[in-house]
């Protein structure tokens, strides 16, 4: 018999597990669904299976859950399934959890630690024929995009060496995605992977390079002209964790480190930029203007979620994202990024319209906390910034209502940048279901025009991306 989960507040409320798979062919509709909306929206985010080991837990380990929303002729349908990894199928059998996050070098005696044991929980995309679910210790977990079912591991035939970033980039001009991954020459090394796959999924590149110390890269950014690796101090150490103490710990010592490659190079062409201790999870994009980078990301002042090194008590304030610009001069010998904070909101989750990825671009959107919301991380607002105007609208969900990443999808191949939908979920908290919102790109202060009704909640989670209808 399962056990009780734990007293956690990322195992309680909207964070805290469905534990079910279920299908719903004809979702209700408030509103009306455009037409132009035929394909897949997925999200994937973690599910936990099991109470974790021991009772320690973090929003990151949990057992990946993939849930689709398939649109055609006005109409939605939803399924959800788990990613049935090595790790889950190892707990399905077990009946419990076999691996404590923060102490995994003492795992059950059950745990087999040979196969792909990562949670697949984080991202979702289609690329190049496949539906892969994405976690960044491992590599991507290919999934059927129609029934959800769990293919396995993809290592593009073996020429994949490590793990790979939950947030690749597709070059929206050739159609190739470009990746990298931390910790490539085992947990806690400072070897980092670089890679292009081509748009028929064929490994075209692949290099490996030195970080100047190990950490965790959760994401990076890719312009026509160049690719920026972020190492900020967020570092793992597998002293520590031999020792019982946390691996990923915040050591703001050491500073920001930023690598800069020419696309046309390799990595012994990378440029080390250093700069103050800061953090981000998610760019919103990155494009390059004559000798200038110009990057938009959501910037912490310290990673939220994670200890200091020191064993001191992180500021939950230093622990809020907003929106920062940054410009990163590369004629300049001055090393310095000119950062400048565009919103006094705090936000995260930013996408954009990703036909206009690592171009100069215009529109930007992301999940914001607005006024009286919900306490914890969550977001009770979606926010679209014109970059051209300077201006923001948003719309505010009530007191007990949250929001997760919003989806852009444009209206047409053909239709001009920010022409399209907003697809997003939310939580409503009084009723303890989920809904999934449909906005107008270009209007979004007016709410929601049309409502795909869940009878259940959705657990919150954490990335999405559409796929068209053929």
């Amino acid at each position: 018999m399962t056990e009780t989960y734990p007293d956690h507040p990322n195992l309680q409320g909207n964070y805290a597990p469905l534990r079910m798979e279920c299908d719903l062919n004809d979702l209700i509709v408030e509103g009306e669904i455009p037409k132009e909306l035929y394909g897949s929206y997925y999200r994937n985010g973690p599910d936990p299976q099991f109470p974790p080991m021991g009772g320690a837990y973090h929003w990151f380990a949990g057992d990946g859950m993939i849930h689709a929303f398939h649109f055609e002729n006005g109409k939605v349908s939803y399924r959800n399934r788990w990613v049935r990894t090595s790790r889950w199928k190892q707990e399905r059998k077990a009946g419990k959890s076999l691996v404590n996050i923060f102490n995994p070098m003492e795992p059950d005696p059950l745990w087999n630690p040979e196969g792909e044991n990562g949670t697949a929980n984080t991202n979702i995309l289609f690329h190049a024929g496949k539906l892969l679910a994405l976690e960044e210790g491992h590599p991507p977990f290919e999934i059927d995009p129609f029934s959800l079912e769990s293919i396995g591991s993809w290592n593009y035939d073996g020429n994949l060496k490590s793990p790979m970033t939950a947030h690749p980039k597709i070059d929206p001009l050739t159609g190739e995605m470009i990746g990298f991954g931390y910790s490539a020459g085992g947990f806690g090394s400072k070897k980092m992977s670089y890679f292009v796959i081509d748009t028929n999924g064929n490994m075209k590149t692949y290099e490996e390079f030195d970080a100047p110390f190990s950490s965790m890269v959760h994401d990076f950014m890719v312009t026509s002209k160049h690719v920026i690796f972020p190492i900020f101090p967020l570092t793992i150490d597998i002293e520590r964790a031999m020792k019982g103490e946390p691996p990923i710990t915040w050591e703001p010592d050491k500073g920001s480190h930023i690598g800069v490659m020419p696309r046309e190079g390799t990595v012994e062409d990378i440029k080390w930029i250093t700069d103050a201790a800061c953090f981000f999870f998610h760019p919103m994009n990155a494009y390059s203007e004559g000798n200038k980078i110009i990057a938009d990301v959501m910037q912490f002042e310290e990673a939220p979620g994670f200890p200091h090194a020191d064993g001191s008590t992180p500021d939950p304030k230093k622990a809020e994202a907003r929106l920062n610009r940054w410009e990163i001069n590369l004629s300049s010998n001055s090393g310095n990024i000119n950062k400048n904070y565009l919103d006094d909101d705090i936000g995260e989750f930013p996408r954009m319209d990703e036909r206009f990825s690592m171009l100069n671009y215009r529109h930007g959107y992301y999940a914001c906390s607005i006024g009286n919301h919900p306490p914890g991380i969550s977001f009770n607002a979606i926010a679209h910034r014109d970059h051209q105007t300077g201006t923001k609208e948003f719309f505010v969900l009530n007191k007990q209502d949250a929001v997760e990443e919003p989806l852009f999808v444009p209206s047409s191949k053909e239709a001009e940048e920010g022409k399209g939908f907003l697809i997003s979920l939310a939580f409503r908290g009084t009723e303890n279901r989920s809904d999934l919102l449909i906005f107008d790109a270009d209007n979004v202060a007016s709410g929601p025009i049309a409502t795909a009704k869940l009878p259940h909640r959705v657990p919150h989670g954490f990335h999405g991306n559409w796929r068209q209808g053929e």
